[in-house]
């Protein structure tokens, strides 16, 4: 008869799981339970996550949904033991999706799918996650832990999350009331962001870059360089959008997330096809490490605009009359402003947009 095997001798341990979920309860015990869209109703820990939006003042009421990962910037993180920042990147992701439809984020969950429990490792995690939400004034309200040596090799994590905002169907931004003559905005990033790290782990790789090292240019060694997480735009947003209004009277006509697609794809994404994007590349400071990316991968322009977002982490076209006014609004929040391109009148085979 063969000896007993058991869930731990099969590489699943249980008692980690339950010690990683009590950490988890700590760090939320005592932390807020409501926001201005809702309140938590019940504790983590049970089959779902109950949350009771607050309806009153939305005239046609909508949920709005998006999710996300952290990509393989996970892996820069997991091989240094610094994932203190990365639990808001996954929140960034998803919140930032939101809000930039006029979506007021109200909770949030993650998934953490990882080869072998270990509670520290996910403390460090939800303690990340924890404070994105509470930056963007959004709810923690649950997730998963999946323990799959088969799935995940040793050491390796992945990281995804998934929220949920309220907004008014008839504020939605949805880009339909962008016209010629309006304005672009960029809002800085943090540098990389959560894009981009397949080619950059290749590319330290094959030049042979230190992480302790600190590149021509830049302020701060590599590795603190591209873990800086990703930024929170939802509370300067949401200011801007009381500060200007949204949708075809002025105001705010569209905004874009600058992911994956870089400036490329995403800006084009949120205006109309009879509609082209100019971008003025001058306009905004660069980061030092995309060039030094440039430089070293020999990549043009192009592939770059369409891979990184170039120090440009959210764009926000509004009416011309309103430029002056929604960069008081930003800036009024801390943000970084600066005008980088117009909107112009598309022609039949015109490109949807074009950075010079």
């Amino acid at each position: 008869m063969s000896d007993p095997l058991t869930y731990r001798d099969a590489g699943v341990d249980i008692d980690a799981g339950n010690e990683a979920v009590n950490r988890i309860r700590r760090i939320l015990a005592g932390r807020p339970r409501k926001v201005p869209g809702g309140e938590v109703v019940g504790g983590i820990g049970g089959f779902a996550g109950c949350f009771r939006p607050f309806l009153a003042g939305y005239d046609d009421p909508l949920l709005v949904a998006a999710t996300d990962s952290v990509g393989t910037k996970i892996l820069i993180a997991l091989e240094h033991n610094r994932l203190v920042g990365v639990g808001q990147d996954a929140v960034a992701m998803c919140v930032n999706d939101l809000v930039v439809a006029g979506v007021r984020p109200l909770f949030f969950l993650d998934y953490i799918g990882i080869n072998k429990i270990d509670p520290d490792q996910i403390e460090g995690i939800v303690a990340s996650i924890q404070r994105a939400c509470e930056e963007s004034e959004c709810l923690l309200i649950g997730g998963e832990i999946a323990e799959m040596p088969a799935m995940y090799a040793p050491g390796h994590t992945d990281l995804a999350g998934f929220a949920v905002g309220i907004a008014d169907a008839g504020k939605l931004i949805d880009g339909a009331a962008v016209r010629p003559g309006d304005i672009i905005l960029g809002l800085a990033s943090s540098g990389l962001h959560s894009n981009g790290f397949t080619l950059v782990r290749k590319l330290v790789e094959r030049e042979g870059w230190k992480w302790d090292e600190t590149l021509p240019e830049c302020d701060a060694p590599l590795l603190e360089t591209v873990l800086r997480p990703t930024k929170l735009y939802v509370k300067p947003l949401l200011k801007l959008f009381e500060a200007v209004g949204v949708g075809e009277d002025g105001g705010v006509k569209a905004c874009s997330h600058i992911t994956g697609g870089g400036l490329l794809e995403n800006i084009p994404r949120v205006i109309p096809e009879n509609c082209a994007v100019r971008l003025k590349r001058n306009s905004w400071p660069e980061p030092p490490i995309f060039r030094r990316i440039q430089e070293a991968a020999g990549l043009p322009d192009e592939e770059m605009d369409r891979t990184f977002n170039r120090g440009v982490g959210c764009a926000v076209i509004v009416a011309s009359g309103d430029t002056e006014r929604a960069k008081l609004a930003l800036e009024g929040t801390g943000e970084k402003v600066h005008e980088i391109g117009e909107i112009l009148e598309r022609g039949s085979e015109g490109p949807a947009i074009a950075i010079g």
